[in-house]
């Protein structure tokens, strides 16, 4: 079949017509959204120290002059309890805090060296049913080594736990200083606090 060349240029005029109509179409509706993007900032950090017979945690809410403590404490268990039960309690308790407090980001302690292997698989179970009920809520983990803490908190890599929790205790304005362990946990949150601002001297690490 044939064209007659008035044909031919009314069907390129078409063309032409169609290809500037995808071309606009393609240029208002762009793939990404730029008006979607944003940037989650992280307003209440949960931190957390694991171990098996007493994990510290602090619960924070970012604010000026300074943060709010919504809540911190151990989660205590006997010796007389199997390690199974120590983790059920672990678990069950850091999910109840999560979903009270919201929280939509976790400091906790990095793995340090232990003499003793049997130490550290039993830091391990904890620390390991602490992250699953963390991740399983949707919470960003991010863990910092003992030293790093220190030293974000104290100015000292070395310090000892009391140091900790006198500065904790000064920095959030509480009534006394925290149990060692809660301590511990609020200092992770408050340094994991100064990584987000930009203030920290080394960033934790997502994991």
């Amino acid at each position: 079949m044939g064209f007659t060349p008035q044909q031919f240029e009314q069907m390129q005029q078409r063309l032409k017509k169609t290809t500037g109509a995808q071309k606009a179409t393609r240029s208002a509706t762009p793939a990404i959204d730029s008006s979607a993007r944003h940037t989650i900032t992280h307003q209440i950090i949960l931190g957390v120290d694991p171990s098996l017979r007493g994990t510290g945690y602090g619960i924070i809410r970012l604010g000026k002059p300074f943060p709010q403590t919504l809540v911190y404490g151990t989660i205590k268990c006997p010796s007389t309890w199997e390690h199974s039960r120590c983790l059920v309690a672990i678990s069950k308790t850091l999910r109840e805090l999560i979903a009270k407090h919201q929280p939509t980001v976790c400091a906790i302690e990095g793995l340090f060296f232990a003499q003793n292997l049997q130490t550290a698989i039993i830091m391990g179970e904890a620390r390991g049913a602490a992250m699953t009920v963390i991740a399983e809520a949707g919470l960003d983990i991010f863990e910092i080594a003992p030293r790093k803490m220190k030293q974000a908190i104290v100015g000292y890599g070395g310090a000892q736990k009391h140091a900790v929790g006198k500065m904790v205790q000064r920095t959030l304005q509480l009534a006394e200083p925290p149990e060692t362990d809660a301590a511990d946990a609020l200092a992770l949150a408050l340094a994991h606090a100064q990584t987000s601002n930009g203030f920290a001297i080394t960033a934790s690490k997502k994991i």
